[in-house]
This record gives structure tokens, sequence and C-alpha cells, in this order.
């Protein structure tokens, strides 16, 4: 489906200002869906909205189902009854401007663990029949997650390394722990349905005043999953459970050897046996928690890079062949006529080594790709990241969640390639964030997509995530203080200018110094 001319903010909840050591879905949320308004924004880009894994990382969850507990609002908590003002004063350890993870996790949690103890004791009707609904309608994927997240808890490390029956999910062992426990699960089941509430809430904010979500959704899944766990005939798992060879990327522009992710590759007959049911149901719990997906490491449906489990490095690993085409005409059948609208609004994340068959397959299934400006300056005029190489079905961003800021990266960068970067675009290099904001803006690309730490300028010391660190990263998070007036002012003006501004705004926003 053909993307219109629009633009928008790439950052993660998380990131978000707020009292409670990492932002969550409250307040600063909902006041940021206004700052986009003001700024002529239609889209919020975000990460993935599942837990945390290893490194803090949204990208190894617990679940590919489940959302990120850390994001409930505790002030809704609150407000509901199931937390006092002084159960939520902010823990000293909490940090402006980052977040540390250990703390936030036993604050929250703790908080969490409160909040649901009162709510089972909670007899007013409504909430529960409200948390009786989504439990019914969230089943398939619920009770597993609710139960691995138990079994977890109890027996620690990964989950092939749980009793026996309960790692190989034996009937009458998956029934008795249930049972033994079912406070535990009933917790997991509140924390769920507190995330879908909140998010929802706020979706439906955000798209009241036309703003967009655009979501992300990996590729892979964390191979300590309850995603794993529950359906491990999907996936190619040795007889014990464990991964036989574990995906990654091979060495490319982010490091010079490869990545390897740890994620277990999938087993895709075996998805095609089902006639890819359990993708199909992935992707429409992503498409109900946003407007947009971006699929991360799209090139994987046409090849992975197939890395043996006990590699130290990807370096030593091939290319595996994907589903290709078959699993995006399943998906198109069962989803394409969601709500009435026709045609899967995704967004292909086709970096790094792109071979012709991955084009084509994207191109055969109609998904725009994306473009990044950090790569595209060279010196050779036929890279396909300069704009002037873009097609409309595109979406451009400054850099991603992935690269440096652009202040870091052009700090960073040999003389001779700052020189060719100011004759490519005719410009000094003074606010090259603002810069490439314009050109990207500028291009031709059908949505272009900027990092809010490029809007405020910030340097290398706010980037989100530099891969292949196993830790350090995904603790970004800016304050309100960092925003003037003028960031909007200047956004709305670059939206207005290169037709990115909604029709109904142009009328209703003025340039700098002009009346309505």
């Amino acid at each position: 489906m053909p993307f219109h001319r629009h633009s928008g903010i790439l950052l993660h909840p998380t990131s978000l200002p707020g009292p409670h050591g990492s932002g969550d879905l409250g307040s600063s949320a909902y006041h940021f869906v206004d700052w986009l308004v003001a700024a002529g924004q239609t889209l919020w880009q975000v990460l993935p909205l599942g837990g945390i894994g290893p490194g803090n990382s949204p990208y190894m969850s617990p679940s590919a189902f489940a959302g990120n507990e850390l994001l409930i609002d505790l002030s809704q908590l609150r407000d509901a009854g199931w937390l006092t003002e002084e159960d939520i004063v902010p823990d000293p350890a909490f940090k402006d401007g980052h977040i540390n993870y250990p703390a936030v996790q036993r604050f929250r949690m703790a908080l969490l663990r409160l909040a649901a103890k009162k709510f089972f004791t909670d007899v007013r009707r409504d909430a529960r029949k409200s948390f009786t609904a989504f439990c019914a309608d969230a089943r398939d994927w619920l009770d597993d997650y609710v139960l691995f997240m138990a079994l977890d808890k109890k027996h620690g490390e990964v989950w092939q390394n749980w009793p026996t029956a309960l790692a190989q999910r034996k009937p009458k062992a998956l029934q008795e722990a249930a049972i033994a426990l079912a406070d535990e699960c009933d917790f997991w089941r509140f924390c769920q349905w507190c995330f879908n509430s909140h998010w929802s809430a706020l979706k439906d904010y955000a798209n009241t005043r036309g703003v967009e979500i655009i979501g992300d959704m990996p590729i892979f899944v964390s191979p300590h999953s309850a995603d794993v766990w529950a359906n491990q005939i999907l996936f190619d798992l040795d007889i014990k459970g464990q991964p036989r060879v574990i995906a990654g990327v091979p060495p490319d522009y982010f490091s010079a050897t490869g990545q390897r992710w740890g994620n277990p590759l999938y087993k895709w007959p075996a998805h095609e046996e089902e006639n890819y049911r359990w993708w199909v149901e992935r992707l429409r719990g992503t498409l109900a928690l946003c407007d947009i997906v971006r699929i991360d490491h799209f090139r994987g449906f046409e090849s992975c890079w197939e890395i043996p489990a006990d590699a130290e490095t990807a370096v030593n690993g091939h290319w595996l062949p994907g589903p290709g085409v078959a699993l995006f005409n399943a998906l198109s059948k069962a989803l394409d006529k969601r709500q009435g609208q026709e045609g899967l609004r995704i967004i292909a994340e086709d970096l790094g080594i792109i071979t012709p068959e991955v084009t084509a397959l994207r191109q055969a299934i109609g998904l725009p790709g994306m473009r990044i400006l950090h790569f595209a300056f060279d010196g050779h005029a036929g890279n396909p990241y300069l704009p002037h190489n873009f097609e409309s079905n595109t979406v451009v961003y400054t850099g991603t969640h992935d690269n440096d800021t652009t202040r870091g990266w052009w700090a960073a960068l040999p003389a001779h390639e700052q020189d060719y970067i100011r004759r490519y675009l005719g410009i000094s290099g003074e606010s090259i964030e603002w810069d490439l904001i314009r050109a990207a803006s500028a291009s031709v690309a059908a949505l272009a997509i900027i990092p809010m730490q490029d809007v405020l300028g910030l340097d290398s010391a706010s980037r989100m995530n530099q891969p292949g660190l196993a830790e350090g990263s995904w603790g970004w998070r800016f304050s309100w203080h960092q925003v003037a007036p003028w960031h909007a002012d200047r956004l709305a003006e670059v939206a207005r200018l290169f037709g990115r501004m909604p029709r109904r705004r142009l009328d209703t926003h003025a340039l700098p110094g002009q009346k309505n």
C-alpha cells in the first residue's frame, strides 16, 4: 500500500521524561503527542514495545506478543486506587537523562506487585470486567506467556534447564504448574492488562489528533522466550531445545566481525505446513498496537545469516534461504482487509548487505524500503542512500536507533567526507542536524523520520544503541527543559515547505512571525 507524504519522529517511550526512572505511558507521552501536532508531524515511530531482554534490549523480549510492563504508568494505578501517592515517590537512585535499569526494575516491579495485590481485592465490577475480557481475548498467547514468566521466576536460568517435563511441555506438568503458580500467573496477567489499557488509550489519543504510530517488529525472537518454549516445533532446535544455529549478520558497516545476535532460526517448512499461522497472529497482534509496522531485518525473509551456535563471532556463517513471498501472501490473505483497509502497512528494514533478490522480494510485495542519510556520502554519485537516487516508495531517516546521532556522526567524519557533504547539500555544516532534516524532508521519499536526538542537536552521549556492544545501550532519555518552542516551529515550517503537513493543519499553522 503506497504511503502518503508525511513525516515524524523516532522516539521510544522509555526515552520520555518522567519521575519514575524511565519514560512510560503517562502524562509525558500525551504531552509528546501534543508536541508532535504542534510540530506538524503525523508519525511517531517507536522501538519494539515488548519487555526488555539481555543488555536491556527491546529486541530480545521474553515474548513477541506481550508488552513491556516497565512502561505501565504508575500514576494511573494511583488514580485507580491501587497505589498511593506515598508509594510512587521516586527512588533517589534515578538519574536525569539516563535509565538506571536495575533501580527502575526494582522500583516499578515492586509497585506493580503491590498494585496487583490491591486490584485482586478490589470489588469494582468495571475493572474486573475489563480484565476478564482482556484475558479471554488474549488467551491464545497470554496463558503461555504468564506461565513462562512464573516458571522463569521460580526456576531461573534458561528454560532448557528447567525440569524436563516443563521444558518439554508435558501436559500434566504444565497443568500442575499452572495451579501451583496461579497467583504469580495472575500477576503477569494484571501487568499485561495494564499495559494494554494504557497503550490503547495513548494510541487512541494520538490517532484522534492525526498522529499514527509506527511500531517495530523484530524478525527473530529471543531464545529465552515464551515464543520458543511454547512453539518448539517452529524453531531449529536440538533434542534438548537448544538452538542448533543462530541468527546474525556478517561483517558490515556496523561491525568488522559482524553481529552475533543469538536468536534461534525458524524451521520455515514447519511454518509453511501450518500456513504461517504463528506469523499471522504475531503480525495481527502488532497491528493491534500500531498503525504501521517496520519489520526489522527484512532481508532475512529472502535469506538469513546462519551462524553455528558455538561460534564466538558472526564471521563464519552462511546464507540460508527464507520463506520469500509465500509468507507475505499468507499474511496478506489473512490481514489485508483489516478494519476495511486495503494492503498491509509495512515498512521493510532493508539495510546492510542487500542483494538484487532481496530488493526484488520487497518490490514484489510492494513495501517501502529504508534510506539512511548517514550512509549516503561516500563520494559515489550512485550511492542509493543519496537523495537524488530515492524512489517515492521509501522511508528516509537521518539515522536510526542503531546509528550515532547526527552531531556525533559529523564530528567523527574525516575532513574530505565533511567537504563532500557541504558541497552536495550546499551547506556550511554549522547546523548539520538541521541540514540533514531538511534534506530528508525535501526528498521524494514518502515518509521522513527524524530521531528526537537530531531535533535537539545532541551529540554521541545521547546515542540510543551501538550494535555489537552487549551492554550500555538503550538508556537515553531527554528532558522537556531541552525542548524549546523553536524546535516545533522549525519542524512545522520544514513539513509545510516540503508538503508533509496534513492539509487540515495548513490553514491553522502560520510560519513564525506570520498571522494565520
